[in-house]
């Protein structure tokens, strides 16, 4: 009898589950869009009540053509956002009034900045874990936005009496388990798996309430990822989707990170036969919304702006480190949905039946084809675009950056879109370059990226990254990675591989190989030092302000 898994995957504006065999083959996935609050510019909020039933309803959509007993495991990830719950489990509001369960707005979204200051005072500590974080932890994480809901909203502070990280919640909630994920804790929580929860950190920002009980509020049972959840599916859970109870769930992981289990264990010797490519030599690039860099190592090393070096958080018994990028996905939207030329574009586009990006990727042939030019990349000689519309993760940790545009005119056609598109690609490309630079100034070796998430479905962008970087792309074979990687969570849970890592062996493998156009290096590398004299001058400007 065949084995079948179910991952689901709750992304920033999106929940996707998928059934994968024991092969790693998607036979079958459904999309649903989620809610996005939004108050007041820089806070970002989402309701875990819509959150949940709608995983419910996709995982009895994924598996109704399915014997139940096929189903032999399933696996979560999420966005790492802080999700706020009362004695009975119950959702706390952040910023109001509860009038429906699926409108409590009880989740700080990852990319909320509210609690820009709360960071400044945690990292003005200094204390010994900052070193684990890249020597600053960032306001996406987790402990700034619990001291800024303390110092800020008392009465959802007093109220709440338990946190989680979204792809925690979701386990507790097909399980009734407590157990916290060690990804989940170590990348976001301030977790430190040599020492476990470090109590004069919590104390010295002004959480020490948060130790009581042996940390019961956030987490004191902690699994690896994978690892089987309390006794699988309750009772409630399983009618909710229309599954067996006791059906083994696994310990979550990040939604980044998942890509990375989808990939990272890739066999290449279909497409680099004889060559030794370790986990270690391996990036691993997952970009949608935002981006997430991942590269592991032995030993652990430590790369200023970059979080880590984190033990056993994706890979067992291997030290992750973790750059970023705050914002790509949602700036190349950006870029294109606040230019004139959008509304014209979108007609194009629909006649064709082609993604918008892909329609710019053709308007950019055609320009480069008018003007004598091999190459598209050279389109762009005077427009530079620095892209940290959101502020800097990664390798800077700032942020207050914000984006900067050279080389704007008044055309506002079709034409200047598509070259404003290309140099928002190219921007993104060098901020990956300065990541992965610090990565190997820190001493990791990276011979090739593997590529993963919505992106990587753009071939312009794949192609500029590898010219950026002039290393080779490695897309997966299976173009859904993160939900692979949720499907492997569920496979190690089951049982039918002796590890985690068998099990990504097993069901991940690669696919195409995109190579460095070598024509385009000296281009690139003259478009990184203007990408670093942007910093540059933003960081001047700012002082000639002060």
């Amino acid at each position: 009898m065949s084995s079948y898994y179910v991952g689901v995957d709750v992304g920033t504006s999106s929940i996707r589950v998928a059934v994968a065999s024991s092969v790693g083959e998607i036979v079958c996935s459904k999309e649903e869009n989620i809610s996005i609050h939004n108050p007041k510019p820089g806070y970002y909020e989402q309701a875990s009540e819509e959150i949940w039933s709608k995983c419910c309803d996709l995982i009895k959509t994924v598996t109704k053509d399915l014997p139940k007993e096929q189903i032999k495991g399933i696996g979560f990830d999420a966005t790492c956002s802080l999700v706020v719950l009362d004695a009975q489990f119950q959702p706390v509001s952040i910023g109001g009034i509860c009038t429906l369960p699926e409108k409590c707005y009880n989740i700080i979204m990852w990319m909320d900045h509210r609690a820009e200051k709360q960071a400044d005072a945690i990292n003005s500590t200094k204390h010994e874990i900052l070193k684990y974080v890249g020597g600053k932890m960032s306001l996406e994480m987790q402990p700034p936005k619990l001291l800024w809901l303390k110092q800020m909203n008392e009465p959802s502070w007093v109220k709440a009496s338990n946190f989680f990280d979204l792809p925690d919640l979701l386990t507790f909630k097909a399980t009734g388990s407590l157990s916290r994920s060690l990804c989940s804790l170590t990348c976001k929580w301030g977790y430190v798996p040599q020492h476990g929860w470090v109590k004069d950190f919590w104390s010295g920002i002004g959480l020490n309430d948060l130790a009581d009980d042996n940390f019961k509020k956030i987490g004191n049972e902690i699994k690896m990822p994978g690892d089987p959840v309390g006794s699988g599916l309750s009772q409630e859970a399983a009618g909710a989707m229309n599954l067996l109870p006791g059906t083994p769930v696994g310990t979550s992981i990040i939604d980044g990170h998942c890509g990375g289990i989808g990939c990272i264990a890739g066999n290449i010797g279909s497409v680099f036969p004889n060559d030794d490519l370790p986990m270690t030599k391996r990036l691993v690039l997952i970009c949608g919304t935002s981006s997430c860099h991942m590269a592991i190592s032995e030993q652990p090393t430590f790369v200023t702006g970059v979080w880590g070096p984190y033990l056993s958080a994706m890979v067992p018994n291997l030290w992750l480190n973790e750059g970023g990028q705050s914002a790509t996905g949602k700036l190349i939207d950006h870029i294109i949905d606040s230019h004139p030329a959008l509304t014209e574009l979108e007609k194009l586009a629909l006649e064709r039946k082609e993604h918008k990006h892909l329609h710019l990727n053709h308007v950019l042939e055609t320009i480069a084809a008018s003007q004598n030019m091999t190459h598209v990349d050279l389109l762009t000689k005077n427009i530079h675009i620095w892209p940290d519309f959101h502020g800097n993760r990664s390798p800077l940790a700032d942020s207050s950056l914000c984006g900067m545009i050279c080389g704007l005119t008044l055309d506002n056609s079709l034409k200047n879109l598509a070259k404003l598109y290309l140099a928002a690609l190219q921007a993104l490309a060098n901020g990956t370059r300065h990541i992965v630079d610090e990565m190997e100034r820190a001493g990791h070796r990276i011979a090739a990226v593997f590529m993963c998430g919505g992106l990587s479905k753009n071939p312009l962008f794949v192609q500029i990254h590898s010219n950026v970087l002039g290393k080779p792309i490695i897309l997966s074979e299976e173009s859904e990675t993160v939900l692979l990687g949720s499907c492997i969570l569920g496979a190690r849970a089951s049982g039918d591989f002796m590890s985690l890592e068998d099990a990504m062996k097993s069901m991940s493998r690669c696919g195409k190989v995109v190579h460095q156009n070598s024509a385009t290096t000296d281009f690139y590398d003259k478009k990184y030092k203007v990408f670093l004299k942007m910093l540059d001058h933003q960081l001047e400007y700012k002082t000639l302000m002060l």
